[in-house]
């Protein structure tokens, strides 16, 4: 079969073995709670509610993947939807690249996912989908930055640091997940891009260096990362007006 005849299934890969220290000791951050209901679900339902993916696979720490299997098959989640559970890696590349060996072989696209993004909304997932179906072979979600942007010379924590540059914030983006790939592609990145330290962070900065280019399609502000106790906040105040509005 041809590519071009060959049908488009879609998977999302969600990256769910790091620790999340920055929100202080205790669970790892995709097993915190938002709502009574672990920020990790929540990220497989933004997954799952996409008609555009079929199949969901949450990478696990390489210790706890039967407790997150049991937590998957504890929430109510979409039936058309298959979800999968793998142990990760040391790093967020180990993982992501755990998640793509477990993906079945009729798969021709994938969207990565952090788990530490469990707002976002199902028109956001379905825009970067629909942009890789499309023929873009990397997409990601992105906005417009509201506060200048300065390059500093990076010092001592606390310590005053002197600014190099001003990038123009007009050319700015923040780039949110999910983002998307014909997966062929991605797979090249990860077997050809060497990261040393806790390897690659942004999936798609690996496409870039393949010299492919990403494009960007609009984000959303309910798609920010829980990462600091402030956000944590933020994500049960927006989940609390969803709910009050039955938009959730």
């Amino acid at each position: 079969m041809s590519d071009e005849s060959r049908p488009h299934r879609t998977a999302a890969v969600i990256p769910a073995a790091g620790r999340g220290v920055r929100l202080g000791p205790g669970a790892p951050k995709a097993l915190r709670t938002l709502g009574g209901t672990p920020m990790l679900i929540h990220a497989v339902r933004a997954m799952a509610r996409s008609r555009a993916v079929s199949l969901v696979v949450v990478v696990a720490p390489s210790d706890g993947a039967a407790e997150v299997r049991r937590l998957v098959d504890e929430h109510a989640l979409p039936d058309r939807t298959e979800i999968l559970v793998v142990p990760g890696g040391e790093t967020r590349q180990e993982s992501v690249r755990a998640g793509l060996a477990a993906l079945p072989a009729d798969i021709t696209s994938v969207l990565i996912h952090d788990a530490a993004r469990p707002l976002v909304p199902v028109d956001t997932v379905d825009a970067v989908a629909l942009a890789v179906r499309d023929g873009s072979a990397a997409v990601v979600p992105a906005l417009p930055l509201a506060d200048t942007v300065k390059e500093v010379e990076p010092g001592k924590p606390g310590e005053p640091e002197p600014v190099v540059a001003t990038p123009e914030r007009a050319r700015l983006r923040a780039v949110q997940t999910p983002q998307g790939f014909d997966l062929a592609t991605l797979v090249r990145a990860h077997e050809t891009i060497a990261v040393n330290g806790e390897g690659a962070t942004d999936d798609a900065a690996m496409v870039e260096r393949l010299g492919i280019t990403v494009m960007a399609v609009p984000g959303h502000e309910e798609a920010f990362k829980v990462t600091r106790p402030l956000d944590l906040v933020l994500a049960e105040a927006v989940l609390a007006r969803r709910r009050a509005t039955d938009a959730y």
